[in-house]
């Protein structure tokens, strides 16, 4: 299908969302220079083990921060998502509590038990609950301004968290990575923008998504990438996708293409793939694209772009925000909407 088959009412986006889309390098810079600025106890250096904490778009800088490091890193880096900590965090394990606004409720939960138990713990955060907490109870407080939904803090959330693991000395400094990842992004931002010309490929690719359940495939570097699509397609798109990551699809997953036999007409699977893989995972990429073909399944295949790890996350990561962006218009929706969870948090307060 054209790109232009849709109209593209930005009138549909109230809060400007596209502004932060686009943004995201320069958002990224902001953030690694106030990373790089903060000066962090020598206490919370050495730890066994690192738990990142967070829900939504403050759990997801999380993942892409430990895909981005984890090779290189030589303590484990955990995410949690949920009220409690893992029965092995004390003292020696550093807590990274990541919360947008500040009121996670099961973010602070968690910040409650690491407290308790005298993790060595950080805060990540707008201010809120939690910046007053960190003030209070006296761990570091990482705080940052920004106007807009949690989910297009993402350069925040994620650099913030990795310079806090820099600063420590967990990881080495990825100052150049960083801003040649930016620079391929600015480059991108000029193709996959509104007043891009004809033939914008996220655009296109959003029309294909018009209709469909999504299902985004990633492994690898892309497997944390391809939950950050899924997440991006329910918030902003409103529409249903989920995600699954090789290689552990291919011992499942695969088997349930048979049924219902009519899928082909109401899924599409996008497959995410970097050259940074190991070569095993493209090899299963293919394979896994013949078999959902040979059974009607439509699959549209993404290649990130750059050659670092940085460049091919962050790359793959902006193409699917434009994408997710591009669907809510297309279902005639403001992206930014939040109705649904305002309705749930409102519940919640209330009780059973």
């Amino acid at each position: 299908m054209s790109s232009s088959s849709f109209a593209l009412d930005l009138s549909l986006d109230r809060a400007g969302m596209i502004e932060r889309i686009v943004g995201l390098p320069r958002q990224m810079r902001d953030a690694w220079a106030q990373a790089k600025s903060t000066v962090l106890p020598p206490s919370h250096a050495g730890a066994k083990a690192v738990v990142i904490c967070g829900m939504g778009g403050s759990a997801i800088g999380g993942d892409i921060t430990r895909a981005l490091v984890e090779s290189e890193v030589d303590v484990p880096i955990v995410v949690v998502r949920g009220y409690e900590l893992p029965g092995f965090v004390d003292r020696e394990t550093l807590v990274i509590l990541s919360s947008y606004s500040g009121s996670t409720e099961e973010t602070l939960a968690a910040c409650d038990r690491a407290l308790e138990v005298g993790a060595r713990t950080i805060a990540v955060t707008t201010g809120g609950v939690l910046g007053q907490r960190a003030r209070s109870a006296g761990f570091p407080l990482l705080q940052f301004r920004f106007e807009g939904q949690p989910r297009e803090a993402i350069g925040y959330s994620s650099l913030l968290m990795l310079g806090v693991l820099t600063q420590l000395g967990y990881t080495g400094d990825y100052s150049e990575q960083i801003s040649a990842a930016a620079d391929v992004l600015e480059r991108m931002a000029a193709e996959l923008g509104p007043s891009a010309a004809d033939g914008n490929a996220a655009r296109g690719l959003a029309t294909r998504c018009v209709g469909r359940i999504v299902a985004v495939y990633g492994g690898g570097l892309m497997a944390e990438v391809a939950r950050r699509w899924k997440g991006q397609l329910n918030e902003n798109g409103k529409t249903w996708a989920f995600f699954d990551q090789l290689p552990e699809l291919n011992h499942n997953a695969v088997l349930g293409y048979r049924f219902p036999e009519d899928a082909g007409r109401e899924l599409l699977v996008v497959m995410l793939s970097c050259e940074g893989n190991h070569p095993r995972i493209k090899l299963r990429e293919q394979i896994t694209a013949e078999l959902l073909e040979s059974t009607g399944i439509d699959v549209h295949r993404v290649e990130a772009r750059g050659s670092t790890r940085f460049e091919q996350v962050f790359s793959a990561l902006y193409f699917g925000d434009f994408v997710s962006y591009y669907l809510a218009l297309a279902n005639g929706v403001d992206p930014s909407d939040n109705s649904a969870i305002d309705h749930l948090k409102a519940r919640l307060a209330q009780g059973a």
